[in-house]
């Protein structure tokens, strides 16, 4: 069944202040799902998979801008790095790296965001607080000229539990200013804080989300 993605989609805008953005999560949902929302003038959607991503950018509008949201094996890398504008959960130096050697041959700049490992439930990715701290203490980043870090990315926990999920995102939040302050103050692009998804994005928005991560919202549960 053909989901209600225009009416779905004016639904999650109109819960969104000035100055956040949406990013469509379109992974394992077919093309039509997003010429929809296209036709409403979305433009942001997130991939997790390079096939699927490659697949859809081969067949869809070219002035989609196209987040690459999962994990990202270094080794997908030069497939995407022609075109993606932006791979929103670099979790370490070795794909940072990567990224810059890759978009270096294509001659382009990726914006990228560092993804911050917060949430209590094991998950495998992601930088913990004093893992951000340190690569970025580090220095080495400093001279990756073809990446431009734009912000921090997390996900709070999958839990019910609203106060937990609040402190989740201010805790982001602080070390987002933490981070400003020590290593971009002079940096405009470093701007992004992108937390919160379908069930979690009102309670992101008031702790300073950026940019928000919407999918099963708009295009319902996944297909394939």
């Amino acid at each position: 069944m053909m989901y209600d993605v225009k009416g779905n989609l004016k639904q999650v805008i109109a819960r969104l202040p000035q100055g956040v953005r949406l990013v469509a999560i379109s992974k394992y949902h077919p093309s039509e799902y997003i010429v929809a929302a296209y036709e409403e003038g979305q433009r942001i959607f997130g991939e997790s998979h390079e096939q699927e991503l490659r697949q859809k950018h081969q067949t869809l509008p070219k002035d989609i801008e196209w987040h690459f949201i999962g994990h990202l094996q270094t080794n997908k890398v030069k497939y995407i790095a022609p075109y993606v504008t932006m791979i929103e959960a670099v979790d370490s130096l070795k794909l940072l790296k990567e990224i810059d050697k890759q978009a270096a041959k294509c001659g382009r700049v990726i914006d990228v965001l560092l993804e911050l490992h917060i949430a209590e439930e094991e998950t495998k990715y992601g930088l913990t607080p004093d893992a951000l701290r340190q690569l970025l203490a580090d220095g080495e980043w400093r001279q990756l000229s073809h990446v431009r870090i734009c912000g921090l990315m997390m996900m709070a926990s999958n839990v019910d539990d609203e106060a937990q999920i609040r402190r989740e995102f201010r805790l982001a939040h602080s070390l987002f200013d933490e981070v400003k302050a020590a290593y971009f103050p002079d940096a405009p692009w470093f701007c992004e804080r992108s937390w919160g998804m379908s069930h979690d994005y009102p309670i992101a928005v008031e702790e300073g989300s950026t940019m928000v991560r919407v999918g099963t919202s708009i295009f319902g549960p996944r297909l394939y």
